[in-house]
């Protein structure tokens, strides 16, 4: 065997190497063994030890006592009440602790098994979508009707866990890097989250109990979800034993791992196809319960560090498993031992875990150096020659003109121009004026925000050098969609007034590119870290909005949840007439700062050399983009995409000199949201789609060919 001192390199490139064997397949002495053994064992208890804490937590009155007394063969009535101890426990509480044993387990070695095939310390079934592909599956085939067994619901989850993974895996490339490969399951992840909440949409009646499970719920009937998941767990982790060896050489790098007879693409392909099996698995049980997968390997790893043995992955993926088990069974012990048995009971365990995995992925982020952030400049081939722009705003401007047009006239039911024209001179009929006097500021949401999200995303790619960034990347819509929510279920009977609302988004946005922009700097901003905490902090505030949320009235649930997908439902001028005055100051400051733009695109040296204030002139770009994103949001809800997509596209049409990219971005932003925001409302009238769901839908095929041509290039 190579020894250590003479082991080939890995393989250049950005990649941080993902906790496991990161020392190689070398021989472990039988006192490192021991030592793996002893946190195993130590893991096991814990896990015990959480799980009979858990079953004293609940609405039944069965203390610690009561449990204590039914394990040892005591009493086993409740006093006074006659009811059976040991009933309700098999009832009720024991299949809550299995089903959390069970999905905590599966989650983790999925996520150990994810990490050591990307080699990224932060790869898990979140980060690559697999969760939402499962949940989506599952999801389609109970609002499609279809009554399918266990076992082929189940199915249904792999497969759509399958498809999200290998797609992503795909898109990022091997050896990707962490910005990229987070990036890439990000966009997938957001748009099978619209796919799913366009389907829960659609079925308002179930959407609050769907919004919840959504979330991840341990509610069990019985114990026949845990019995058909339980089979598959095993066989899957016990394969992922079998591959453990594999995957310790696979650590030194793909070159190195051939060399010593290790069939790589067998390995990766088959460890892929076992965490998809396990991802299925527990979302079949639980639903999505998320950044379990993230926490636990990442655990170990810092465990590793302690004990050496953790380092190999007949030791780490165990130990991931049982941290998992750890994670979900905390989580949902404390969030009812914090709040109360009937309040805990509604807070589904997946927001807990996502808040941890959120936080922890802003501490690697902001800890660790060298993540890889994709230095490229938001750069494109121009489609059209010089004389080209004219034409471009040209055609822009007419086809914008057409689609609002549209807008005004199409709906449930249909107007002519004529109508338009007594509408304009106050002379319009009843119905006529109805349609339109709703229609008129909707079309005018759609059209302000989607500019102003075009435009925050021209600043925030250029700042950032990275076409692949977005105001919601940066966790700016996030932030600006708690605010809204901290007021409109914090007002009790009091319902918030639209300047209410606009005040709070503005000022979650702000607070949110503020914690962003402070936790990325050490010693200078750098874009790759900024990105990825803007990421965790994302997750970190949507997960707190749906804590809030479930736990508001219920009958508002369907309502809110609508707004946060995206909506120019209901919209009034008092709405757009924030966004227009932001626009209008912003549009004529940026087009200033045009050559600042040029120059960061290009890297940090370049504008210092010609004497640009590099961090001054970089913090107020961004604090406009926060600004623009923050009154879109405020106005239409939460929109992902347009700040992604019309940049690119306008650079491509255009150049990448942003005296040009700016109003064609502007153009073709506010086109994308009036286009969205058409067949939101027609395409199965008198139902509506929200325009941010249809917009995730439209932008996620551009974004997986943007991905796939970057790679190549």
């Amino acid at each position: 065997m190579t020894d250590v001192a003479t082991r080939p390199a890995v393989e250049p490139g950005p990649v941080t190497p993902a906790p496991g064997p990161a020392d190689g397949p070398t021989r472990l002495s039988a006192r490192g063994a021991l030592g793996g053994v002893g946190v195993l064992v130590v893991l096991a208890l814990s896990t015990l030890v959480l799980g009979l804490w858990h079953l004293t937590q609940g609405t039944s009155g069965i203390g610690p006592l009561d449990v204590a007394r039914w394990m040892l063969g005591g009493p086993d009535a409740l006093a006074g009440t006659g009811v059976s101890t040991g009933d309700l426990l098999w009832g009720s509480r024991m299949p809550r602790l299995a089903a959390a044993v069970v999905v905590g387990f599966a989650l983790g070695v999925a996520g150990c098994l994810f990490q050591s095939i990307a080699r990224n310390p932060l790869a898990s079934p979140d980060t690559l979508a697999v969760t939402g592909g499962a949940y989506l599956a599952v999801t389609a085939v109970a609002a499609f009707g279809l009554t399918l067994p266990l076992w082929a619901s189940g199915l249904s989850g792999f497969v759509g866990g399958a498809v999200t993974a290998l797609l992503v895996l795909a898109l990022a490339g091997a050896g990707a890097s962490t910005t990229r490969l987070i990036l890439a399951g990000s966009a997938v992840a957001m748009a099978t989250q619209a796919a799913t909440s366009t389907l829960l949409i659609l079925f308002e009646e179930e959407t609050t109990s769907l919004f919840a499970w959504g979330n991840g719920s341990l509610t069990q009937l019985d114990f026949s979800a845990v019995g058909f998941a339980t089979p598959l767990v095993l066989l899957a982790f016990a394969g992922a034993l079998w591959l453990a060896r594999n995957l310790d050489v696979l650590s030194l790098g793909e070159d190195t791992a051939a060399s010593l007879g290790v069939p790589v693409r067998r390995t990766r392909v088959g460890g892929v196809l076992l965490a998809v099996v396990l991802t299925a698995a527990a979302v079949t049980v639980a639903g999505p319960i998320g950044f379990v997968g993230l926490v636990a390997p990442v655990l170990v790893r810092v465990a590793a560090r302690v004990v050496p043995a953790l380092q190999r992955h007949a030791f780490a993926l165990p130990a991931a498993g049982l941290l998992g088990a750890v994670v979900v069974i905390g989580s949902d012990a404390a969030v009812r031992a914090l709040l109360g048995a009937e309040e805990g009971l509604s807070v589904p365990p997946g927001v807990t875990t996502t808040i941890l995995g959120g936080i922890l992925m802003i501490a690697l982020a902001r800890s660790h150096r060298g993540f890889g952030s994709d230095r490229t400049s938001p750069t494109a081939r121009r489609l059209l020659g010089r004389g080209g722009f004219a034409v471009v705003l040209v055609v822009l401007t007419l086809v914008l003109l057409c689609l609002a047009l549209t807008g005004l006239l199409a709906g449930h039911t249909w107007l002519r121009i004529g109508d338009l024209g007594l509408w304009l001179n106050d002379s319009a009929g009843p119905l006529v004026g109805f349609a339109l006097d709703e229609r008129a500021p909707r079309v005018a949401a759609a059209l302000a925000a989607g500019a102003a999200l075009a435009l925050s995303g021209t600043l925030v790619q250029g700042t950032c050098r990275n076409p692949l960034a977005e105001p919601g990347l940066l966790g700016i819509t996030g932030g600006a969609g708690l605010g809204a929510v901290l007021v409109v279920t914090g007002g009790g009977n009091h319902a918030p007034s639209s300047s209410e609302v606009l005040f709070a988004g503005v000022l979650g946005a702000l607070a949110s590119f503020a914690l962003v922009y402070a936790l990325s700097w050490r010693g200078g901003l750098d874009a790759g870290r900024l990105v990825l905490i803007g990421i965790g902090v994302w997750y970190t505030t949507t997960a707190i909005s749906t804590f809030l949320l479930v736990r508001s009235n219920p009958w508002d649930t369907p309502r809110i949840y609508t707004w946060l997908s995206g909506t120019t439902y209901g919209r009034t001028w008092e709405q757009v007439l924030p966004v227009l005055i932001v626009l209008a100051v912003a549009l004529p400051v940026a087009l200033l700062l045009r050559r600042e733009l040029d120059l960061l695109s290009l890297d940090d040296d370049v504008p210092r050399g010609v004497g640009v204030p590099l961090e001054p002139v970089r913090l107020a770009i961004l604090l406009l983009g926060a600004l623009l994103a923050a009154t879109s949001v405020a106005a239409v809800g939460v929109v992902g995409f347009v700040g992604l997509v019309a940049p690119h596209a306008a650079r491509s049409l255009v150049g990448s000199r942003h005296v040009r990219v700016i109003p064609t971005a502007l153009l073709l932003g506010a086109a994308l949201m009036v286009l969205a925001d058409l067949l939101g409302r027609t395409v199965i009238a008198p139902a509506q789609i929200p325009v941010g769901l249809l917009v995730s839908l439209i932008g996620t095929p551009y974004f997986i060919w943007l991905l796939s041509r970057s790679r190549s290039t």
